[in-house]
């Protein structure tokens, strides 16, 4: 038989939890973040889960085609634009609205020919200082789109860089509207955190909300709240078997670097998974874990192939037992991924985007 490890994408969870941010913004249409593969999820088979949505936004043309593929024929954004003048032609080719953040992405779609206008995304920096025009030369950018005739129509978008943390959206809104208040075109504004924190505050501004990390039931402001605080579901589950099991007496080690000692007898379970399955190697004694569905650690330092779990709240425990390392168990008990990145000192985004191509993927 294969080696038992398995990741399970949840269909229904990721309907779920589209759902469950778009009652946050009713009267707004909702993009489904599916960049990076559908946050590892597999472009596929999220689609399935999100197809509810009104519109896909990502980064790569590649992922693009593929959604086209799948038969979708609604709006398609790429986040950070074109790369090269000659994708302009595949977005003619397959109807892509696309991001302008730069000077050289206009001077491209100026010189672009084509009997089908874009639809553009003028982006402003209003804080972030990652991509997008300063407020002082946004104006100028939109002026320069407005008259070209390459382009339909100019909606207006920002990105929060504070939307999960106490210093929040305000300022960055407030220069935004400053700058865009007179100007013509759908605002698109708000991601997981501006969403999920504040709503009320975007209610009017945004006519388009693009939930990402939130549609695949992992928190934007963990651990301030929870997935479950925010009525999000799992959409991901990796899950093992126990492959080994060990009697240890006080003073025995395990593991690489003797990083856990037990200080008396205890019953260990080995289970197949490492940081060459995707799970991270930054998780120490401690880290949560289910056994049969019961909560219990991680015990050591991670290997490429296994890590050791703590057998005492589990008992009955034994060869071919069911191991959770996130996600939900066979019993509907949930292991937040959320949890497992903190104790790796990261995000769920990263624990989801490290799946490995070698862990075989269920779609549920």
């Amino acid at each position: 038989m294969p080696r038992p490890i398995l990741a399970t994408i949840h269909t229904d969870a990721l309907t779920h939890n589209l759902a469950r941010a778009r009652a946050n913004a009713p009267d707004a249409r909702a993009w489904a973040v599916v960049k990076a593969n559908a946050y590892g999820h597999g472009l596929e088979r999220a689609f399935e889960g999100l197809r509810a949505a009104d519109g896909f936004a990502l980064l790569d043309l590649d992922e693009a085609k593929r959604l086209r593929a799948l038969d979708w024929r609604g709006p398609i954004l790429l986040l950070e634009g074109c790369f090269d003048a000659r994708d302009l032609e595949l977005c003619s080719r397959l109807g892509l609205w696309h991001t302008i953040h730069c000077n050289e992405q206009i001077d491209m779609l100026a010189a672009h020919k084509t009997l089908l206008p874009h639809r553009i995304f003028l982006k402003m920096n209003s804080g972030m200082n990652r991509l997008g025009f300063k407020p002082e030369r946004f104006r100028a950018a939109w002026t320069r789109l407005n008259v070209l005739p390459q382009v339909e129509e100019i909606s207006l978008m920002t990105h929060f860089s504070d939307a999960d943390g106490p210093k929040g959206i305000a300022a960055q809104l407030s220069a935004f509207n400053a700058v865009t208040h007179d100007l013509p075109g759908e605002r698109n504004l708000s991601n997981s955190a501006g969403l999920m924190r504040h709503a009320p505050e975007l209610a009017q501004a945004s006519d388009w909300v693009r939930p990402g990390i939130v549609l695949y039931g992992s928190s934007s402001d963990f651990p301030e709240h929870s997935a479950a605080d925010l009525g999000l579901a799992p959409t991901m589950t990796l899950s093992s078997k126990i492959i080994g099991l060990q009697n240890l007496v006080a003073g025995d080690s395990v593991g690489y670097g003797s990083q856990f000692v037990a200080d008396a007898a205890m019953r260990i379970g080995v289970v197949a998974c490492g940081y060459a399955d995707g799970y991270p190697r930054h998780c120490g004694t401690g880290t949560p874990v289910l056994v049969n569905g019961v909560r219990t650690r991680l015990l050591g330092r991670v290997s490429m192939d296994m890590v050791m779990v703590d057998l005492t709240p589990v008992p009955q425990a034994a060869m071919g037992s069911e191991v959770t390392l996130w996600g939900r168990s066979a019993s509907g008990a949930v292991l937040p991924i959320d949890e497992v990145a903190h104790a790796a000192g990261t995000v769920g985004y990263e624990l989801m985007c490290a799946l490995a191509q070698r862990v075989p993927v269920l779609l549920a």
